[in-house]
């Protein structure tokens, strides 16, 4: 009985549409954070009666025909692409990106990934770097004695020194888009890297082509929508034991045909 089958394939399709809810309300309070949407697709159908066939009776053709289908697959996770809210932080290393863009870090590797995370860190050395210690590219190094930072919204990194009246210019921070941001590969730690699917980072400064600027001393929030995720984690819920109740009913008719006498 295909009912058996296909209901299975139903339930491990909410089952992962679950764990993606699951994933996004986790992740409410991560800087930067983009909600995924698990996608589904109808698997291949069954040809009984193909539609256009001639009938053999009288010659005409059938209008519609007799298709089977045989469940559901996973299609995609896709990213939802929205920007979060920007929350003051007062902080000199906190930037966050006001519009579309990743800012570009170098992995132990020497390979680049990318994020939205402008929670920014120093090092011992005066290097700025991510939470997890990758250094932001391109490198840039903050003097022992600076006073304090101010970055502007092209990127821009200045630093006022206790004896200098006027500020000086230690560099310029890029953003990096794609052509296609949903392709990039999440690495996890709000890293990404790119792929065949999303095209290679096109690097400017903010503000040009298209892409945003930056914001200095705020964060950007996850964009993580709590009552739509509890409202989708409902339906889910209400799929799977619709999906279980077909089993359920197809046992029982199973068990009817062995006892027919």
């Amino acid at each position: 009985m295909r009912a058996l089958k296909i209901a299975a394939t139903g339930m491990s399709a909410q089952q992962m549409r679950v764990e993606t809810i699951s994933n996004n309300l986790a992740n409410m309070s991560t800087t930067g954070y983009n909600a995924r949407r698990a996608e589904f697709a109808d698997l291949h159908y069954q040809q009984k009666t193909r539609a256009g066939t001639v009938n053999a009776n009288d010659g005409t053709v059938l209008p519609t025909g007799v298709q089977l289908g045989l469940g559901v697959r996973p299609a995609a996770v896709s990213m939802h692409l929205a920007q979060g809210s920007l929350s003051a932080t007062g902080a000199d290393l906190d930037v966050a990106i006001d519009g579309k863009g990743y800012l570009e870090v170098t992995l132990p590797s020497g390979q680049s990934a990318y994020t939205r995370d402008g929670a920014l860190k120093r090092t011992g050395d005066g290097l700025i770097v991510t939470s997890d210690g990758y250094a932001v590219a391109p490198e840039i190094v903050i003097p022992a004695d600076v006073r304090s930072l101010s970055i502007n919204a092209a990127g821009e990194v200045y630093a006022y020194f206790v004896d200098a009246a006027e500020a000086q210019l230690l560099g310029q921070f890029t953003l990096a888009g794609f052509t296609n941001a949903k392709g990039l590969e999440a690495l996890g730690s709000n890293l990404f890297s790119e792929t065949e699917a999303s095209g290679p980072a096109l690097v400017a400064t903010p503000g040009e082509d298209g892409l945003g600027t930056l914001r200095q001393g705020y964060l950007e929030d996850s964009s993580v929508d709590a009552v739509r995720e509890v409202t989708e984690l409902i339906e889910a819920q209400r799929g799977y034991e619709m999906n279980a109740k077909v089993i359920s009913a197809a046992d029982q008719m199973m068990a009817a045909t062995t006892q027919v006498r």
